[in-house]
């Protein structure tokens, strides 16, 4: 039917359509200080994992000098840079929020991802840890939405920080009118 969907038969946008007043913004809240560590740690890990190999490759095959040892050095050294500087970069950037109308998070560090879903389109609320997550008091809150574009996770969250959040989204979600499609 003209003119009763979002945008009319004008081509001007429907005001009275609520989903429409969400406007991608930055949010407010930054995840825990606590993440630093945990990126940190988790880039730690994956660098060691792959100069490990390097170095098992180099013993195996008995590769020394050349590009061997010039792509052993390129590793340590990037693993050095990437495990040291990303996890700040990562926490300057990482953000959420809730509202009663909608979730906003803005994740990344080396491309930026922001999204906003409206309450009404929330589907199920988890929270998420693993083992270096349980260590260090953290959680992640993933949103799952009516959305192609997959959940939103809210990641470094403290735990009860965490617990708080998935009990309001839960309530806040189930009190909100629409049908989650």
């Amino acid at each position: 039917m003209p003119g009763t969907g979002p945008v009319g038969q004008s081509g001007r946008v429907n005001t009275a359509e609520p989903r429409l007043r969400l406007r991608l913004r930055p949010p407010a809240n930054q995840v825990s200080r606590k993440a630093i560590g945990w990126w940190a740690i988790q880039a730690v890990i994956e660098w060691a994992v792959l100069v490990g190999a390097l170095v098992a490759a180099r013993l195996l095959f008995d590769w020394t000098g050349g590009w061997p040892t010039t792509l052993l050095v390129l590793a340590i050294v990037f693993g050095v840079v990437h495990s040291a500087v990303m996890p700040f970069w990562r926490y300057r950037v990482h953000r959420w929020e809730t509202t009663e109308q909608a979730v906003y998070v803005q994740s990344g560090w080396f491309w930026l991802d922001a999204r906003v879903a409206p309450v009404s389109r929330v589907q199920t609320v988890d929270m998420k840890r693993g083992p270096l997550q349980q260590g260090l008091g953290l959680a992640t809150v993933v949103v799952t939405t009516a959305s192609a574009a997959g959940p939103l996770e809210i990641a470094g969250l403290d735990l009860d920080v965490a617990t708080r959040l998935v009990d309001e989204l839960t309530v806040v979600a189930e009190a909100a009118q629409g049908d989650a499609t």
